[in-house]
């Protein structure tokens, strides 16, 4: 990798207001979650139920705001799955990082995600987060169910289902935080994270890698 390392502005501060304040609900969630399922005591059982059914309502209404912004801003373009390079990003990850090689996709303001975080980020915002959600919504409203018009659940297999997600999340959680020490600092990401900079190597190709290449016979993927 290059010594030498520029800044570009990649992400806005409403992209890292959200990110922070995701991170510390699903952590709070998560905590008082596997309290209430008697994993250990730390706020107390009846503190826990308020804090998670509070946490997970205004996590449930901050991620529509987050859907409204990424169709209005056109940022739903950096979530579109793809397959070029795909197989080179999970080379990198899987040695060429402990080889000290070049990260085969540069960050780019366009291109913000590689292949690899696009196909996660997508099966996360569009899928694991949304049935979260409304298993904790249906849980939340048990009592209610009947005029809601909700029949044939079961409460238990809705519990396990929860339980089951929210294990998904916290998958994803410590893989995301091994991932942020995987800049060319420990701290370069999160750094990144805070104040919407981020540094990629000087010499760094600019190349539209997620559109179709050329039509040209010569012409071969970098």
């Amino acid at each position: 990798m290059s010594k030498h390392m520029i800044n570009i502005y990649l992400y806005t501060r409403y992209e890292r207001l959200w990110h922070w304040l995701q991170a510390a609900a699903i952590i709070l969630l998560l905590l008082t979650g596997f309290e209430i399922h008697g994993s250990y005591a730390l706020f107390g059982f009846e503190a826990a139920v308020a804090v998670h059914n509070f946490v997970g309502l205004a996590w449930l209404i901050a991620f529509a705001f987050f859907v409204f912004w990424i169709f209005t801003t056109g940022e739903w373009r950096q979530y579109i799955p793809t397959t070029k390079k795909l197989l080179s990003v999970a080379r990198y990850y899987g040695y060429g990082i402990f080889r000290g090689q070049a990260h085969p996709v540069p960050k780019r303001i366009d291109a913000k995600h590689n292949p690899l975080q696009r196909l996660t980020y997508l099966g996360l915002a569009a899928f694991l987060l949304p049935f979260q959600m409304v298993t904790g919504f249906l849980y939340w409203g048990y009592n209610a169910w009947a005029s809601w018009g909700v029949n044939g659940l079961s409460l238990g297999v809705l519990a396990v289902l929860h339980t089951l997600g929210a294990f998904c999340i916290l998958t994803f959680l410590v893989i995301h935080v091994y991932m942020t020490t995987t800049g060319h600092s420990l701290s370069a990401h999160v750094r990144a994270m805070v104040s919407g900079w981020e540094a990629v190597p000087e010499d760094t190709p600019i190349e539209a890698w997620e559109l179709a290449q050329p039509k040209s016979p010569t012409t071969s993927e970098t």
